[in-house]
């Protein structure tokens, strides 16, 4: 039975609606709502009725079921869209579907697996930078990797010194534009202000980088053989299926997305385990038996990273406390009903990785940090989604899954990382949740 009245939910302020107290703190806030009202609440984010879904079979219908009864939010694709144009990210129908099929094999699992000792080497190098008591960022650090490694394996091409950071840096005003402030949003985007202007520069010096990529890797030459993203892109502009810009989206997707997961989950990762000495001595314990067997940790192959149950409990967990992607929009492209309320047309849903993971429905201690909870996990399928799910899922997730328990693996080998900060983790929300004032840590180097 459908209820004639709408869905519980705050009362937000004139015009702006929740959006202050979201921007505030969109994870308690978030968290607020399920706790207040249950499987579904009606909130305002500035002009936009949004409906926050928490349960798994909502999840499963507006990812999977009834996938194509969602579309990107206007909202958010008017704002991504001048930094990723018509990318996998955003691309829809038809052009998606010809994206995905360019972008596929390079995320084939055969193709990834033998990306290991790629990313293997880069993780040693960035390890045979630290010295014992360093104190470093580990959220830049781990950054840096991750943007090595994406460019090189999926651009075939080497970062240059400096490339890096100046990416990094270019990157602080584009994620500054997709914090929710109610300032901004009442800003039309066409309005010149400070922040506006700062990032329209980032994005043309983003761009600029990018096609020295692309110049870079057609001076090296394309074989039919290779199998890096960027030469699919310039083998499918040779038969007409893309163009100059075309590529260029996609590459900025890429190197935005692509590094971003990886690296904060690592970062979290470290942080807990700091918490917990007893865990980590667990990844110590399996990852010393392992290297015990290998002469060189450049060696690392994808059938290692398989025995490490212990270590790869530990990424999932993470992700399940600490999701990079907290928080998925779509927009309903006709009447849907959830939990016994018709949303109209047009209706934002929103679906929280940040809320489903430590939902104690389907959690027990939602907020502890217990990797032996992954041995025989019982939740249901979508209480947990952290790449999310169904035919818009991460294409990178089997990447992603390789990359991080190998720079995990290979660091843990040589250090323990102590916080230097204590206390609970500060959240920035952007795009994706990044730990206010990055993530500085003690260096200490295993006996």
């Amino acid at each position: 039975m459908t209820s004639a009245i709408g869905p519980p939910g705050p009362r937000g302020v004139p015009v702006a609606g929740s959006l202050p107290r979201y921007a505030e703190d969109p994870f308690g806030f978030l968290t607020e709502l399920r706790e207040s009202y249950g499987d579904i609440a009606a909130f305002d984010l500035g002009p936009n009725r949004t409906y926050l879904l928490t349960t798994p079979e909502a999840v499963e219908r507006v990812l999977v079921t009834e996938e194509s009864q969602f579309s990107k939010p206007e909202f958010q694709s008017d704002a991504l869209g001048e930094l990723l144009g018509e990318g996998l990210l955003l691309s829809e129908g038809e052009l998606w579907k010809q994206r995905q099929a360019i972008a596929s094999p390079a995320f084939a699992p055969d193709r990834i697996a033998k990306l290991a000792p790629t990313m293997a080497d880069r993780a040693v190098a960035m390890v045979e930078r630290w010295d014992d008591g360093d104190e470093r960022d580990i959220e830049w650090e781990m950054t840096r990797t991750t943007l090595e490694i994406i460019v090189e394996a999926m651009f075939g091409i080497d970062l240059e010194p400096g490339r890096a950071r100046q990416i990094r840096l270019l990157l602080e005003p584009v994620g500054a534009q997709f914090e929710p402030d109610p300032r901004r949003a009442m800003i039309p985007d066409w309005v010149p202000t400070p922040e506006r202007r700062e990032f329209d520069r980032s994005i043309a010096e983003l761009e600029r980088i990018v096609d020295l990529f692309v110049a870079r890797r057609r001076s090296l030459g394309v074989e039919p053989e290779d199998r890096d993203l960027l030469a699919l892109l310039l083998r499918a502009q040779e038969r007409g299926a893309i163009d100059e810009t075309g590529i260029r989206d996609e590459l900025l997707t890429m190197l935005l997305a692509g590094h971003d997961t990886t690296a904060l989950v690592l970062t979290y990762t470290w942080a807990l385990l700091s918490a917990r000495p007893d865990v980590e001595a667990r990844v110590h314990e399996e990852v010393d038996a392992l290297f015990a067997d290998l002469e060189d940790p450049r060696s690392l192959t994808a059938a290692d990273v398989r025995g490490l149950t212990t270590l790869r409990n530990v990424l999932r967990e993470t992700m399940r406390l600490y999701p990079p992607v907290y928080v998925l929009f779509r927009q309903a492209d006709e009447p849907v009903t959830f939990s016994g309320y018709q949303l109209p047309e047009g209706s934002l849903v929103a679906l929280s990785q940040w809320v489903s993971h430590r939902d104690p429905r389907y959690f027990e201690h939602p907020t502890r940090f217990d990797p032996d909870r992954w041995l025989e996990p019982d939740h249901p399928t979508y209480a947990y989604f952290p790449f999310g799910a169904g035919p818009r899922s991460c294409i990178g997730k089997g990447f992603t899954m390789l990359e991080a328990p190998i720079i995990a693996a290979v660091v843990a080998r040589e250090f323990e990382l102590r916080r230097v900060d204590e206390g609970p983790l500060e959240l920035r929300g952007s795009l994706t949740a990044h730990p206010e004032g990055g993530m500085p840590m003690e260096l200490v180097r295993r006996p």
